[in-house]
């Protein structure tokens, strides 16, 4: 994370105006509330949700009831599954976080844009690829260096995607629970109020009015063994 923590939007990295351009032809716009969810686990899998507005939490659903949160989606952001099969179903829930305006897209509209125009189809094509790693590197947080590395990559994330950065602080303009948090890196949220209590006695993070400060993004770094990648990857 640079000076100046410069944020990525979604789309913007791999997709050209001249395409977005394509996409918005077949989009339409849903203004959704607070609370909606845009798709079930289970629903069928025929549209994509692009976020003009607003903010969009990804959820999978354990056995025992559990709601794990995998992404936070943006401002950019494009959600949804694209899948070889026909009649594909949702593996994940989309919840309205903060009032949205989200372009729809169906599958099947978009299948004939990607045949007409092969730009568009490379470029398409990147944003997999995009979406891919950045599943990749959160199982890697997940399951490579314990519970207080990926609540460290978490954070890390955090600064990324809602950071801003101030006499070499970040403070993270998103407020979140320990819940919350222990929600996205599959922990208790006693664990996670154990591991933010540390981290704080060691002066590597605060907290000011229900926000984190990042003071110490090094430590933060080597904790999870932070491999540099691009903040187009490393965000929520």
């Amino acid at each position: 994370m640079g000076a100046g923590v410069e944020r990525v939007e979604g789309l913007e990295p791999v997709l050209s105006k001249e395409s977005f351009e394509k996409l918005e032809g077949i989009m339409y716009v849903r203004n959704v509330e607070k609370g909606t969810c845009l798709f079930w686990e289970g629903d069928p899998a025929d549209k994509l949700y692009f976020v003009m507005h607003g903010r969009v939490r990804t959820t999978k659903t354990s056995d025992s009831g559990r709601a794990l949160t995998l992404y936070l989606h943006q401002k950019g952001d494009l959600l949804g599954q694209m899948d070889p099969f026909k009649e594909s179903i949702h593996s994940f829930s989309a919840e309205v976080t903060e009032d949205a305006k989200v372009g729809v897209i169906q599958c099947k509209d978009l299948e004939v844009l990607l045949w007409q125009h092969g730009d568009l189809a490379v470029e398409f094509m990147k944003w997999m690829g995009l979406m891919h790693r950045l599943t990749q590197t959160k199982f890697r947080d997940l399951m490579m260096f314990g519970k207080t590395g990926a609540l460290c990559s978490l954070l890390i994330r955090l600064g990324n995607s809602y950071g801003q950065e101030k006499n070499g602080k970040v403070y993270i303009d998103l407020k979140m629970n320990n819940t919350e948090m222990a929600d996205m890196i599959g922990a208790t949220r006693e664990s996670v109020n154990r591991m933010l209590s540390d981290l704080k006695k060691e002066g590597v993070i605060d907290n000011v009015n229900g926000q984190f400060v990042i003071h110490d993004l090094a430590y933060l770094r080597d904790v999870c063994h932070c491999e540099n990648c691009p903040k187009e990857i490393c965000r929520m």
